[in-house]
C-alpha cells in the first residue's frame, strides 16, 4: 500500500462527492381505490435549486390539489394526492432527465391490499410498469443492485476498510478480518431492517465516523513501533465497529422498505449486493497495490505515515460535522 494509492483514492472521494450520487426517492401509497398519497424528494443542486429530474405519472392520474413543495435540507419536497382511473396496475410511471444527472431514482409503490412493490430507475432504464405485486426476480433485480451501490457510494465504510487494509499485514489475517467485519455488520444489518433493533442514525453516523479516526490512529501507531491490541487482534476491531456499520447500512433499506411478500429475500440481495461491492473494492485495492509495487518507486521514510493521516483528517472533519448535527 502505497502513499500514491490512498491519496488517489482520497481523491477520488472527493470527486464523486463533487457530482450529485444521492438517490431520488419516489412513494405512491394507496389509501382508497385508485387514490395515492404521492412524495417526491429530488436532491438539491444548491441552495435555491433542484436537480433536473422530472416524475411522469400515467395519463390517467390527476392531482385532487395543487401539490406542496419545499425546498430544505438539501432537498427539494413534493407532497400531494393524486386519482389514477382504475389504478396504477399495468401503467408505466417515469423519469425524465436522469440522462443528464449522476442519480437514480428509487421508488416504492404500496397497494391498498398490502403488497409493495419497489423498483430502482436508472439513465438506462428511467421507467417501470406498476405490478399487482413484485416477482421474486424483481425483488433480485432492485435489492441487489441497490446493496451495491449502497457500498460503492457509502466512502465512509470504504475508508474505514481501506484503514484495515492498512493496518493488516499477511493474507491470512486479512482474510480473517474483512470476514469479522462482514459477518459483523451483517448480523446489525438484519437486525436493524428487521426492527429488532432501533438506533437513531445520527449518533451512528458520528460513531462511524470515529471508527475510522480509530483505525488510522492505530496504522500511525504501527509504523511508529507502537504494539496494541488492535495491531494483535485486528479482527476484533473490525467486528466491533462493523456492528456499528451494519447499522449505517440499514439506512440504505429505511426509504425503500421491504416488500412484505419477499422479506428474508430482498434483504438476502441488498446484503450480498452490499458484500459484493465491498469486497470489489477489496480486491481493486490490492491489486492497484500491487501494480504499484512494480513501479521503480523510492518514497521517502514520513510517507508511509501520509495516507493514515490523510484518512484520518477527513474522518475527523466527518465527525465534527455530524457531532454539530446533533444540535
Amino acid at each position: 500500500m502505497t502513499k500514491r494509492l490512498v491519496l488517489a483514492l482520497l481523491l477520488a472521494a472527493r470527486v464523486a462527492a463533487a457530482h450529485e450520487v444521492r438517490p431520488a426517492y419516489l412513494e405512491l401509497r394507496e389509501v382508497a381505490a385508485g387514490v395515492y398519497d404521492l412524495l417526491w424528494k429530488v436532491p438539491a443542486a444548491g441552495d435555491d435549486r433542484r436537480l433536473g429530474i422530472y416524475l411522469r405519472l400515467p395519463a390517467a392520474c390527476r392531482n385532487v390539489a395543487p401539490p406542496s413543495a419545499t425546498l430544505a435540507a438539501n432537498a427539494y419536497v413534493e407532497r400531494g394526492r393524486v386519482v389514477c382511473a382504475d389504478g396504477l396496475t399495468g401503467d408505466e410511471i417515469r423519469v425524465e432527465g436522469l440522462a443528464a444527472t449522476l442519480t437514480d431514482v428509487l421508488v416504492r409503490v404500496e397497494h391498498a391490499g398490502g403488497s409493495t412493490q419497489v423498483a430502482r430507475l436508472t439513465a438506462d432504464r428511467p421507467g417501470f410498469v406498476v405490478a399487482r405485486a413484485p416477482s421474486g426476480l424483481d425483488v433480485v433485480r432492485t435489492y441487489l443492485p441497490l446493496g451495491i451501490e449502497h457500498i460503492l457510494t457509502g466512502i465512509d465504510h470504504l475508508l474505514f476498510v481501506l484503514g484495515l487494509l492498512l493496518l493488516v499485514d499477511g493474507f491470512g489475517r486479512l482474510v480473517k478480518t474483512i470476514s469479522a467485519f462482514t459477518v459483523a455488520h451483517s448480523v446489525t444489518l438484519s437486525l436493524a431492517t428487521l426492527g429488532v433493533v432501533a438506533v437513531p442514525p445520527a449518533p451512528v453516523e458520528a460513531v462511524i465516523a470515529l471508527s475510522i479516526v480509530f483505525v488510522a490512529s492505530e496504522v500511525v501507531k504501527r509504523h511508529h513501533g507502537v504494539t496494541t491490541l488492535a495491531q494483535r487482534q485486528p479482527w476484533l476491531v473490525a467486528f466491533t465497529f462493523g456492528l456499528l456499520h451494519g447499522l449505517g447500512f440499514a439506512g440504505g433499506l429505511s426509504a425503500a422498505g421491504l416488500p412484505a411478500e419477499h422479506i428474508p429475500l430482498a434483504l438476502l440481495f441488498f446484503s450480498i449486493g452490499v458484500e459484493l461491492g465491498h469486497f470489489s473494492f477489496v480486491a481493486a485495492v490490492l491489486a492497484a497495490a500491487q501494480a504499484l509495487r512494480r513501479l521503480p518507486l523510492d518514497p521517502p521514510a514520513w510517507a508511509h505515515a501520509v495516507p493514515a493521516y490523510a484518512i484520518g483528517s477527513v474522518a475527523t472533519f466527518w465527525l465534527i460535522e455530524r457531532v454539530q448535527g446533533f444540535w
